[in-house]
């Protein structure tokens, strides 16, 4: 029982706090739009007041109007006088220019030629002619035109003589139809409406039309001043009956929540007013208080979210407490059963480790087996090609022999150059000497470490040459398109080598006593590998292919070798994690293997 009471009081305070969070968060993103859009209609108010303000002191210093102020009663002058200003009016894009004299009385107009002229009217209880008289500067006012009955706003500015005497007052009425169509746009994200107030708090702007002309201000009807009976005339100035509602918690001070009585359902707003510039005009912005609604029903269910989470957190760490428990209790029970099991155990583990380690001493001879396999086919290589080392040995040596008989004859005459050239000669078959045997020697080397980062046209480059020095390879085409880039593989420089032999000395056996025989060996990109290829024109390979890969099978004579050669260089290369293949070939006749590297890069 008291669980379920706990449950309940914490599902009540998490709905108020839910709903209380969600009321302050919306009406402070209520409020953000509000002071938005009070920003940008106050700047959109502001552009427009800059834009007309210079345009009557512009106007002012045109000399034409001054003449038409001194001679009223030309008629020729109050023509130029009347088409200067319908001009005037065409070129800013205002409603009406027009032009008083000192007592107010209007001598000429941009719309002269209308019957609602404003020839001969005057004007002079009008704010903006009297303050232009008294401050002798311009000036601005709002209104309705006495005529027309249309808005306006009434820039003034003096005329003054050559002396600086005011003479007259030249008027610009500029429409406020578009500070008003201003305010309805697309992209509005909820329902807001505006209305510019006077000082009176009339409204004569505002985004719904049943609120224009009415106090804002006041309840009372008999409370409107004159003044603004005189401003909006024939208007019926009635009073809006808003209801206050206070100030929501965590706004600023400028902000109230106010409900407009005959709005409808959703007559609640946020208000929140802000000065315009230069007049006494001020902005209130009405944003509906509905999108709080949403926002506070948001947060319940985040917040019941919320609660049912930290609910099924509760039960299931209880449930798991409860496990731990019982799972304790049973490891005690377990722990009995573990101890009497623990003597078996550690006499299996002995057992264990006895045949791990004999398992270990088996494995490092098996490796050693390989090794030395490995180390004997490169010797038995070495055996094979040992008659054509000899022929390519005793070839130099007997041209070493010739040069120097020739050089100690050559000496006793005196000619001293064809010693010298003699003596450059054996330098040359000395080197050339040095060279393959040094060939032969890191052949015969034992490979050691791990692999690494080889380019793969070296191995292929030591392979050839101890492939050319045998004499049966000297009819054979051996044609070697050497990559001009180098080709960085994982693998190990002596391994492949022994690899490449392998696969080139089986090549020259297969071509001997073949019509134009040939080898071609080239290497491709595929992708993530490098692949190097060994083609031969011979006779070809037996059906199954990979049979070749198994120990001691050959197609060739015992002298020839034991049928290790292909299936040692499987194991090295399988060693590198690479792939070695062989295949017929599909287009001629003879064999191709293929030998697949890992790419790797050269700063690796």
């Amino acid at each position: 029982m008291p669980l379920r009471i706990g449950a309940v009081a914490l599902l009540v305070l998490t709905l108020v706090l839910s709903w209380t969070l969600g009321g302050w968060v919306g009406y402070r993103q209520v409020e953000q739009e509000s002071l938005e859009e009070s920003f940008r209609y106050r700047q959109l108010v502001a552009n427009e007041l800059n834009r007309y303000l210079p345009i009557p002191e512009l106007m002012a210093e045109h000399p034409l109007l001054e003449d038409a102020l001194r001679h009223p009663g030309d008629p020729q002058v109050i023509q130029l006088a009347n088409e200067q200003m319908q001009r005037m009016a065409t070129i800013v894009g205002s409603s009406d220019v027009y032009l008083m004299d000192t007592t107010g009385l209007t001598i000429a107009a941009s719309n002269y030629q209308q019957e609602n002229s404003f020839i001969g009217r005057n004007y002079s209880f009008r704010p903006y002619f009297s303050d232009a008289m008294a401050t002798g500067s311009s000036t601005v006012y709002f209104a309705l035109g006495m005529m027309s009955g249309v808005r306006g706003l009434y820039f003034s500015h003096p005329i003054r003589s050559n002396d600086g005497r005011i003479v007259g007052v030249i008027a610009v009425k500029v429409l406020v139809h578009e500070l008003e169509s201003q305010w309805h746009r697309p992209a509005s994200l909820s329902e807001a409406q505006m209305v510019v107030l006077d000082a009176a708090g009339i409204s004569f702007l505002a985004s719904k039309p049943q609120w224009l002309y009415r106090d804002f201000e006041s309840d009372d009807r008999a409370g409107t001043d004159p003044q603004s009976r005189l401003r909006y005339p024939e208007r019926d100035l009635a009073p809006m009956d808003i209801q206050p509602l206070g100030r929501p918690w965590g706004l600023s001070q400028q902000s109230a929540k106010i409900r407009i009585q005959g709005d409808g359902p959703n007559g609640d707003y946020l208000s929140v007013r802000t000065p315009l510039p230069r007049l006494d005009w001020s902005l209130q912005v009405m944003v509906s208080t509905r999108p709080v609604v949403w926002t506070r029903l948001a947060f319940v269910l985040g917040g019941l979210a919320l609660l049912a989470g930290g609910l099924l957190t509760w039960l299931y760490l209880r449930e798991r407490y409860r496990r731990e428990a019982e799972l304790a209790l049973r490891g005690e029970q377990l722990e009995r059963s573990v101890a009497e099991r623990t003597a078996d155990l550690e006499r299996s583990n002995q057992q264990l480790q006895e045949e791990i380690r004999e398992r270990e001493r088996t494995q490092n001879e098996l490796r050693e087996t390989q090794q030395e396999l490995i180390q004997a086919a490169k010797l038995a290589v070495l055996g094979q090609m040992s008659a054509g080392l000899n022929h390519e040995m005793n070839q130099p040596l007997t041209a070493i022999q010739t040069y120097a008989r020739n050089s100690r004859k050559f000496l006793d005459k005196g000619a001293t150059e064809m010693v010298d050239a003699n003596l450059q000669e054996i330098v040359t078959l000395c080197d050339k000497m040095a060279e393959l045997t040094r060939q032969f020697k890191v052949f015969a080397r034992k490979s050691e470490g791990p692999p690494s980062v080889v380019d793969l046209r070296q191995p292929v480059d030591a392979a050839l040459k101890i492939i050319t020095a045998q004499s049966s390879s000297a009819d054979i085409d051996i044609v070697w398109q050497r990559p001009e880039q180098p080709v960085m593989c994982h693998g190990d420089l002596i391994r492949i080598e022994q690899v490449m032999v392998n696969l080139m000395a089986n090549a020259v056996q297969a071509v001997e006593g073949r019509p134009q025989p040939a080898i071609r060996i080239e290497v491709e990109d595929a992708g993530e590998h490098w692949q190097c290829r060994v083609r031969d024109n011979g006779s070809g390979l037996p059906g199954n292919t990979e049979q070749i890969f198994e120990p001691f099978f050959t197609t060739k004579s015992v002298k020839q070798g034991l049928g290790l050669g292909l299936s040692i260089s499987r194991q090295i290369v399988d060693a590198l994690g690479g792939r070695l293949t062989g295949h017929n070939r599909t287009d001629g006749p003879g064999a191709e293997f293929v030998l697949t590297l890992k790419k790797r890069e050269s700063m690796e």
